[in-house]
């Protein structure tokens, strides 16, 4: 494997900790958000800088180890951690620093979303991410960043201005719109394929206060619901209104009322960027519609917004999920995501469908690795429960609803919303792109030694 007194040149040289099987903290470190996923390194490097993760990467391909990647752990297939190899641990490599003249924040390869919202909500302003604040910065802008400010600023990748990185040859480089422009398309949706970022450099838009929130409806409604929604998203709300349908079992407390815990539900979870004197009177059509069972929508700060979900999903809870693309939500695919809906197997699990057809979808499939920029809707299963005992529940159920719905789809999948799949999946999630990431791959990593992710296969080899 590697000769002892290389490992301790290695161990050394580092200003970082390393944190093996026979350490105090390993059992810790080893986990990753989704408790389904137990695997156990080598070694767990915590870089405390890039001269930590050059040094790391060096020492991984010298002695021939598999090298993992995690940055805040939230991969749904638990990429960020692997057996037997040597996991580059980035949480320490966590700082932000925002210029509001310029409106740009760099965040650390280690940041959570937390982190940024925090850094930026000072000054009014914010970039777009997801919807849970503890997941990493890294892990979902790599796979492109879907959130509730989608419709109105694009993907996270849209508003990505550069990035640093160490490569597999141990070089560091920067990449952006100037230098290294192939780099920078492929980081732009094609994951951690191509190397480590180390740090991002966002461009900021005003967002300060928004106005959203669930409103949920009864399951026996969840028809009219989702036709309505449907006309909604493609027809009819402004980019400044975005909303992500949910089924979903009501949590048994607070804020919920007690006749609505554990009740099967359908809801959508709306925000809305526009000025907030506008507010009112952009809802009253969607108050009109139906009364709904529970309207928690009203003005609440970026922050509150993006960590609304943290308290119900935190780290360690089993998840099993499946994914695609929807271009059209027809009444056929209506009436089976309804009877899944009514079947959902523990109080967590859920499905979602999160809206991409407004500014994301004004950017070309070709510009960015990521290549379903004409789809309206990311669809997401997920089978949740914290007991992994009910982890064949959970995993049947999501697999069974995704079999009768992938016919509906648009052929491939969000890639932070996979498991491990295989080649074929990861190919449909880039369609026309992946020949072009494939070149890239063979040009910055041609021995695939960032392969413990979403994997983009290189043709050559050294």
């Amino acid at each position: 494997m590697f000769n002892s007194v290389s490992f301790q040149e290695f161990r050394a040289t580092l200003r970082g900790t390393i944190i093996e099987p026979i350490d105090q903290g390993y059992e810790d470190a080893r986990k990753v958000y989704n408790g389904m996923i137990s695997k156990r390194p080598l070694m767990i490097v915590r870089c405390a800088d890039v001269a930590d993760v050059i040094r790391s990467v060096n020492f991984a391909r010298e002695n021939n180890i598999l090298l993992a990647v995690r940055s805040g752990g939230h991969n749904a297939g638990g990429l960020g951690i692997c057996d037997d190899g040597l996991v580059i641990d980035l949480s320490l490599i966590r700082y932000t620093r925002v210029d509001p003249q310029a409106k740009t924040v760099v965040a650390g390869g280690g940041c959570i979303w937390g982190d940024i919202d925090h850094a930026t909500h000072v000054f009014g302003m914010a970039t777009p991410s997801g919807i849970i604040s503890t997941t990493g910065v890294g892990g979902l802008t790599l796979g492109g960043g879907l959130g509730y400010l989608t419709r109105k600023y694009g993907l996270s990748i849209d508003n990505l201005l550069s990035v640093d990185m160490v490569l597999a040859d141990g070089s560091f480089v920067t990449a952006n719109a100037n230098q290294n422009q192939d780099l920078f398309w492929a980081v732009r949706g094609g994951g951690g394929n191509f190397g480590i970022v180390t740090a991002f450099t966002f461009k900021l838009q005003q967002v300060d206060m928004l106005y959203g929130g669930p409103m949920l409806y009864e399951m026996s409604e969840s028809e009219e619901v989702l036709k309505w929604y449907r006309k909604q998203i493609t027809d009819v709300a402004p980019d400044d209104l975005s909303g992500f349908f949910a089924f979903l079992i009501v949590p048994p407390g607070p804020p919920f009322p007690d006749h609505l815990h554990l009740k099967k539900m359908c809801g959508i979870i709306w925000s809305y960027t526009g000025p907030l004197e506008k507010a009112e009177e952009i809802f009253k059509p969607i108050r009109a519609f139906k009364t709904p069972a529970l309207d928690f929508v009203g003005p609440l700060p970026h922050p509150a917004m993006q960590s609304l979900f943290d308290g119900l999903l935190p780290p360690g809870l089993q998840w099993y999920w499946r994914a695609d693309f929807v271009k059209e939500l027809s009444d056929e695919a209506i009436e089976k995501h309804i009877s899944f809906g009514k079947t959902m197997p523990t109080p967590l699990s859920t499905m979602h469908l999160y809206p991409i057809n407004g500014a994301a979808s004004r950017v070309a499939n070709e510009d960015t690795a990521w290549s379903y920029r004409d789809s309206t809707w990311a669809m997401v299963i997920a089978g949740i429960d914290p007991d992994p005992a009910n982890n064949e529940k959970i995993s049947a159920w999501s697999k069974q609803y995704w079999e009768a719905l992938h016919p509906y789809s648009a052929g491939g999948a969000y890639v932070n919303f996979m498991m491990d799949e295989g080649a074929d999946r990861v190919k449909a999630a880039y369609r026309d792109n992946y020949d072009r990431l494939v070149t890239i791959k063979n040009k910055f990593d041609p021995n695939n030694l960032f392969r413990v992710n979403q994997n983009i296969k290189p043709t050559l080899k050294q």
